[in-house]
């Protein structure tokens, strides 16, 4: 006599198939989202070194910290696969970028800092935009007065997707005097602290998020744990 399962064990069986795939289908689809951060970030670094690189063999000098106010994105935008060209920024925010820092409100999609318990302030990124042809948004911001400190950032999957948070898909490097690029948090760039202040699962301060390009780029367990 052959023996086969009733309806009711079949049904208890794929009761339960269906509630270890509801629990692990959430972390499954965030490891495959941040794999694919992780990759970006890394394409990304690439692409603006490459584009520093090929600025000083064309001109024989590095860009350093101190080019010119609104002088660095007409000066590299050339050395990029570039898509869309936003200025500053100040009339797409609807789009593929960001309003510029004096034109923000609160219709625009925000930024938040790397445990997303805080609005970023877009002063850092408002010396120009453009989107490159693989989706990713390059923000550029030069040395002021209030901040000496030059800095190319990317948005590695784009403005118009998510999480828009400093730090986990928004990620900031530094041009340094010597026109060396720094990822953000390694020891001597503006955003270091050794006790990773700016990259911290539980601080609400603004820029925290703004260190852990270092860590982002060095750490294995840094896309494991995301806050």
């Amino acid at each position: 006599m052959r023996k086969a399962f009733t309806l009711a064990e079949v049904l208890i069986t794929l009761g339960i198939i269906g509630v270890v795939a509801a629990m692990t289908m959430p972390s499954l689809i965030q490891n495959v989202r941040n794999r694919e951060l992780e990759s970006g970030l890394k394409k990304g670094a690439s692409v603006i070194g490459q584009a520093l690189n090929m600025y000083q063999a064309q001109n024989g000098v590095p860009i350093t910290s101190d080019i010119g106010q609104h002088e660095l994105k007409p000066a590299i935008i050339d050395y990029f696969n570039v898509l869309t060209d936003c200025g500053f920024g100040h009339d797409d925010a609807d789009s593929a970028c960001i309003k510029n820092y004096g034109d923000a409100d609160k219709d625009s999609m925000e930024y938040k800092n790397f445990n997303g318990k805080a609005s970023i302030d877009l002063n850092r990124f408002d010396d120009g935009q453009f989107v490159l042809t693989d989706g990713s948004l390059i923000l550029i911001n030069n040395a002021t007065s209030n901040d000496t400190n030059t800095y190319i950032s990317i948005d590695v999957n784009g403005y118009n997707k998510r999480p828009n948070r400093l730090g986990q898909d928004l990620f900031m490097f530094q041009i340094d005097d010597r026109g060396a690029l720094l990822p953000m948090g390694v020891e001597g760039s503006y955003f270091y602290d050794e006790n990773d202040a700016y990259c911290s699962k539980t601080s609400t301060d603004k820029n925290n998020g703004a260190g852990c390009t270092y860590k982002a780029m060095s750490d294995p367990k840094f896309w494991k744990s995301l806050p």
